[in-house]
């Protein structure tokens, strides 16, 4: 399956992680023409009259950069740097402005109708300028920390503490489970809060002291009572909504028995493939065209995985 194709994965660009450090080198491009800036307000994209995403340059990049709360350097385009711009202080009419913007929007609302790369782009800037706003102060000290290497880092200012801070990442696993009998059936199982015909794979954090496979079985014995045996990793993909990293999974279950926990599941069930095929084609769908759940369950049924895709 062609995972680097899901939507979030594909951040063009060179991330520039040795230069980022050299505070001089940064200060430079950040005041250049051909420096493009990715401006965000309150997790939201802003954009153009077109319906697209603002990305100035030349005197109004700059005014957005001088503007923003928090800048961060997401990559070099060539030779020209992108830099994020967190726009998050200043009311939205403003932050509108500013950027040339007409509206603001959701980027999962957007991700199907704009190309791999550009989606990727802004979900790394949303994940990145969260976290910078998420991590103002020491979790040791408590002390206010400031930006280092264009955003990517911060650095404690407490007396005595300098602890570095880095991007939190938080890992999910995801799994289609695929029943043991002969006729190959798979598990879907209905959250509370889910519609009546909500049905979606398994998916879970990962805890601490856990593998990623771990995580898998502990999650579905738990929420389903389906006890798992084979665990095949099948790909991954970028999650920032707010930080998260979706690892896929095809697992093998050890029997067809299931117990629900009533807790986080309302019901689970197996579905045969015409079943799934039929949920797809002609019923709710395969789930969030943005979400590597859905090519999980689209390989499975043998459907194409490239539909939905963001850019095609």
């Amino acid at each position: 399956m062609a995972f680097d194709t899901l939507a979030y994965t594909q951040t063009p660009g060179d991330r520039a992680a040795t230069l980022r450090a050299d505070p001089e080198w940064v200060a430079e491009r950040l005041g250049r023409d051909d420096t493009r800036t990715v401006p965000m307000w309150r997790d939201r994209v802003l954009l153009t009259a077109a319906g697209m995403p603002a990305t100035p340059t030349g005197p109004a990049g700059r005014a957005v950069l001088a503007a923003a709360g928090q800048t961060a350097l997401l990559s070099l385009d060539g030779t020209a740097a992108v830099f994020a711009a967190d726009l998050s202080g200043v009311e939205e009419r403003e932050a509108l402005r500013l950027a040339g913007g007409h509206a603001s929007a959701d980027l999962r609302t957007l991700a199907a109708a704009l190309p791999g790369p550009a989606a990727a782009t802004l979900a790394y800037a949303r994940g990145l300028l969260y976290w910078n706003r998420q991590a103002l102060f020491c979790g040791a000290c408590g002390g206010p920390t400031r930006s280092a290497h264009a955003g990517h880092v911060r650095v404690c200012g407490g007396a005595g503490c300098g602890r570095e801070l880095f991007p939190r990442i938080e890992p999910a696993v995801i799994a289609l489970v695929e029943s043991p009998g002969p006729r190959p059936r798979c598990l879907l199982a209905r959250h509370h809060g889910a519609r009546p015909d909500g049905f979606s794979l398994l998916a879970g954090f990962v805890e601490v002291g856990e593998s990623l496979e771990g995580a898998v079985r502990r999650e579905v014995a738990e929420e389903a009572g389906v006890t798992v045996g084979a665990v095949t990793y099948q790909g991954s993909q970028a999650w920032p909504f707010p930080a998260g990293l979706m690892v896929g999974f095809v697992a093998q279950a050890a029997d067809e028995s299931i117990a629900v926990d009533g807790s986080e599941l309302l019901e689970a069930r197996w579905f045969n493939r015409d079943e799934i095929v039929e949920r797809i084609v002609n019923g709710p769908g395969s789930g969030p065209v943005d979400s590597i759940g859905g090519w999980l369950l689209r390989a499975w049924a043998g459907l194409d995985t490239a539909a939905g895709v963001p850019g095609r």
